[in-house]
């Protein structure tokens, strides 16, 4: 399984929220670049990175300091945030990002996934960000009325092949991961299913790794020092502490 530790940007800066809920923004960083190389010396060869400027603006925002980045280190790049359509992907990809997950866009604009995957493969994702069940879009401010499930067999059709899910309730909170929902997903369709929300110790990295999923993207618990990452990423890669 593959660890991603997360990087949220607001304004240029790291950030975390809470539930989704960006009056609950606070800073978790100075530099995402100086950031950005410490998970790579804990191991982390991914990073997720969300700018959370362009989920609200559709458009985006903080790509400098993604590109920054992305100039600076090793790692595999997956971004989300605002994108909304191919010239966006197109973008992001021709800067050196490995992999562009659709969010609000993949619920509203079908076509655009299609598009996207028929184009670049396996460097789209699709992100499904679910709140009691339904999905949520335009940066979690609205929730829809479309079931997680139904989304992500739809996403199956389109040939996508990475889906992330969160449960919003459980995001930034570190209250654990929503074990059951995404063991259903992962059993339901044949995508590559990234866990995110709520993971916050090396105990729910152990559970996950139990559900065969293939990437688990971890934040706060990084952040508070709940979870050690490169103990994560060992543990991942089968190899156990001395």
């Amino acid at each position: 399984m593959v660890i991603l530790p997360a990087i949220d940007i607001i304004d240029g800066e790291c950030v975390r929220l809470v539930k989704g809920e960006y009056n609950t923004a606070h800073k978790v960083a100075e530099n995402a670049v100086d950031t950005a190389k410490e998970f790579q010396e804990s191991g982390a060869k991914w990073i997720h990175m969300v700018d959370l400027n362009g989920a609200k603006s559709s458009k985006p925002e903080n790509a400098d300091t993604i590109f920054s980045v992305k100039k600076n280190t090793n790692l595999n790049i997956e971004v989300g945030g605002g994108i909304r359509n191919i010239k966006t992907i197109d973008y992001y990809v021709s800067n050196g990002i490995s992999r562009v997950i659709l969010g609000s866009a993949a619920l509203n604009n079908p076509k655009l996934v299609t598009d996207a995957v028929n184009k670049y493969g396996d460097k789209i994702a699709v992100g499904i960000d679910s709140r009691n069940g339904k999905v949520a879009v335009e940066g979690w401010t609205k929730t829809s009325n479309v079931d997680y499930l139904e989304f992500a067999k739809r996403m199956e059709q389109c040939g996508v092949k990475f889906i992330i899910f969160t449960d919003i309730s459980l995001d930034g909170t570190l209250s654990g991961p929503n074990v059951k929902m995404l063991k259903t997903l992962n059993d339901t369709v044949s995508c590559n299913i990234i866990a995110s929300g709520g993971i916050s110790s090396i105990e729910d990295i152990s559970n996950l790794l139990d559900l065969e999923l293939y990437g688990a993207i971890c934040g706060k618990s990084i952040y508070s020092g709940n979870l050690d990452l490169k103990s994560a990423v060992e543990l991942c890669r089968g190899v156990k502490d001395e």
